[in-house]
């Protein structure tokens, strides 16, 4: 099957994002009227307000990209609204969609709902088969129940509900505060602040033997206007890059890309976090998707966004 966004009123739930600015920026070239609402509009967290602006936009389409995220600090710090808020988000959204008839839906979900100890590389069908990991089981609940709730109203009322589990992401409106960013961001901004400094070093938590897999925010963008278009199943699509790196050696690439010249220490009192997370996209790439932005160019990309952003060029 085929679903043609053309002329068709396309709701970005969370477009102020990293996640929903990079699929706003993907649609302006699919002939649809692009909706938006930010915080100060709809409050998505009110399940009366969602039916309410759903009611009155009449979207044709929602890519469901809002969500509260953060890092291994954020999600074990405030463990209570990464859980409610997230599944609020999803419910809220997902109702609405339902009950004003919207043709089709993506949900977005996040690698972390796969267990601690999946095997590697982690197919759709390891979901549900082993504990999470510790860190960000709330976020990671959450994101799985967004994924039943989309197979349940599939299964009952026949919706098109569709979702995609993206890998580690980065790039341009990524979260550079150090208190709630992911590693990668924190990464760049540390380096960036050393070399400003003339620091000698830069800390890093755990051993940083973990391995992780990165895929840049535009390549997650298109993927998810394809799967919008080319896929309509119940079960969710893994969308990663199909390599990874540990985090000491994505430490040095940063270090590089940034002209950071310094040692790298390690803080062995935090968390390492999964041991290794990389995705089987083998159903996506099947399906004719496949990335195009490498880790060092996506890198470099993602720092120039960080100085022009920030103001520190």
């Amino acid at each position: 099957m085929s679903y043609d966004l053309n002329g068709k009123r396309v709701f970005v739930a969370g477009h102020r994002g990293m996640v929903g600015s990079a699929i706003c920026r993907r649609l302006e070239s699919e002939g649809c009227t692009i909706l938006t609402a930010g915080r100060d509009v709809l409050d998505l967290l009110d399940q009366a307000a969602v039916r309410a602006w759903f009611a009155a936009e009449k979207p044709d389409a929602v890519f469901l990209a809002a969500a509260k995220v953060g890092g291994i600090l954020a999600n074990d710090s405030w463990p209570a609204d990464f859980l409610y808020d997230n599944l609020m988000i999803e419910a809220n959204v997902i109702e609405a969609a339902f009950r004003t008839g919207v043709g089709k839906l993506l949900f977005l979900g996040s690698s972390c709902i796969y267990p601690k100890f999946a095997p590697q590389p982690i197919v759709e069908q390891a979901l549900l088969t082993g504990p999470l990991e510790p860190t960000n089981e709330w976020y990671a609940i959450a994101k799985i129940a967004g994924i039943k709730l989309c197979q349940a109203y599939r299964r009952q009322h026949g919706c098109d509900y569709i979702s995609a589990m993206p890998t580690n992401l980065y790039g341009p409106g990524d979260n550079f505060d150090l208190q709630s960013s992911h590693v990668l961001p924190a990464l760049i901004r540390k380096a960036h602040e050393a070399k400003v400094e003339g620091a000698g070093s830069i800390t890093i938590w755990g051993t940083g033997t973990p391995r992780r897999e990165f895929l840049h925010v535009d390549d997650l963008a298109d993927a998810c206007v394809f799967l919008m278009k080319t896929y309509s199943d119940d079960g969710h699509v893994n969308v990663g890059f199909g390599d990874d790196i540990s985090i000491a050696e994505l430490t040095g690439l940063v270090a590089e890309v940034i002209g950071f010249s310094g040692a790298i220490e390690h803080d062995l009192t935090k968390p390492d976090g999964t041991p290794r997370k990389l995705m089987d996209s083998g159903k996506l790439a099947g399906l004719g998707w496949t990335p195009r932005i490498g880790l060092r160019e996506g890198i470099a990309g993602a720092y120039d966004w960080f100085l022009s952003s920030t103001g520190r060029r």
